[in-house]
């Protein structure tokens, strides 16, 4: 692996086109001295991620009181991160486990295709609730009447659609490259730019697609965001009373929060020049706002927002009462036998 690492850094490349395998090299000697803790911090991390995310969506469906568009596309991006997780960490976690750093050509398609897909529909995902937001504190007499559930299903539904759409284009395209040289990843995953810089086809049209689809289904989910915070803070600076304005930002504090992670991290790794010595470095920030990222959104949620902690504080008390009625049942039929004299 060493020696693999040191011809890619070298840029000693082999003759061979389209491979049928590729090698994904990780974080590079990293893994090769700490393999078991990074096993072990990834695991946590996946566990955590799946439990605090299926949770959140649990507490949505079953309490009443969250059965308000707001939760409603809350529930969507904990479905969404709990699928994102899914399709990185497992294929990390084998590898830590096994060694075998190799994904199929088809597999590294399929692993990017949804990659791409959950990435572009998480920024239109939190575009729709910064909408939600926007109209609840800017524009509330009207917020029952324009976000209704229909709107709230027809909004969450394209999020996901646009996600698969464009995911769906720039794959196909990404496909029909040649392959040259070592079929050496130099990522943890299969990543769009570590994949073209393989690619001994001609890829002036597909950067340029992915350009254009990137301004498109990033940048400007971004700017919508950014616009729609910008009139909220607005309007909840020319709230009169101090105790109106917490009252205000506490509804919308998590989601910022969310945002600004997001797209902090992810504007690092996709502007972050890729040289050999910022390599490491941007695997770093890859690694946070794909797999901490999943695992922060719900503790941030969970932690800052009220009716979420109430929701799940009713949840455990009807669990514990639960628990404790049926263990009180049991004691009550498995009753001692009667002595006879």
């Amino acid at each position: 692996m060493r020696d693999l690492w040191r011809s890619v850094e070298k840029g000693e490349w082999e003759n061979r086109t389209s491979p049928k395998e590729f090698l994904l090299l990780g974080m590079g000697n990293v893994v090769s001295s700490l393999q078991a803790p990074l096993f072990l911090l990834s695991l946590i991390i996946y566990s955590v991620t799946m439990v605090a995310n299926m949770l959140i969506v649990v507490l949505v469906v079953a309490d009443r009181h969250l059965h308000t568009p707001m939760y409603f596309f809350l529930g969507n991006l904990s479905s969404l991160e709990t699928c994102y997780s899914s399709t990185i960490l497992p294929r990390l976690l084998a590898s830590f486990l096994t060694g075998d750093s190799t994904i199929s050509a088809h597999g590294c398609m399929t692993q990017f295709y949804f990659i791409a897909s959950f990435l572009v529909s998480e920024c239109y995902l939190l575009a729709m609730m910064s909408y939600d937001r926007y109209l609840a504190i800017c524009q509330p007499l009207l917020y029952a009447s324009r976000m209704t559930w229909k709107v709230s299903l027809q909004l969450a539904a394209a999020s996901w659609l646009v996600g698969l759409l464009i995911s769906t284009v720039v794959t196909s395209f990404l496909s029909h490259l040649r392959f040259c040289g070592p079929n050496v990843i130099d990522h943890f995953f299969c990543d769009f730019t570590p994949l073209l810089e393989l690619a001994c086809s001609d890829t002036r049209v597909i950067s340029l697609l992915a350009s254009v689809l990137s301004i498109l289904n990033a940048v400007f989910p971004f700017l919508f965001t950014l616009a729609s915070y910008v009139c909220i803070i607005a309007a909840i600076l020319r709230i009169p009373s101090s105790v109106g304005r917490q009252k205000a930002f506490s509804t919308c504090s998590s989601h910022l929060t969310v945002v600004s992670v997001f797209y902090g991290t992810l504007i690092i790794v996709y502007l972050m020049p890729r040289t050999p010595q910022l390599r490491q470095l941007n695997k770093v920030f890859s690694f946070f706002y794909t797999d901490l990222t999943p695992l922060v959104n719900p503790l941030i949620y969970s932690l800052r927002n009220r009716e979420v902690r109430e929701a799940l504080r009713k949840g455990l008390s009807r669990a514990l009462a639960s628990s404790t009625s049926s263990e009180y049942c049991c004691a009550k039929v498995v009753k001692p036998p009667r002595v006879h004299t």
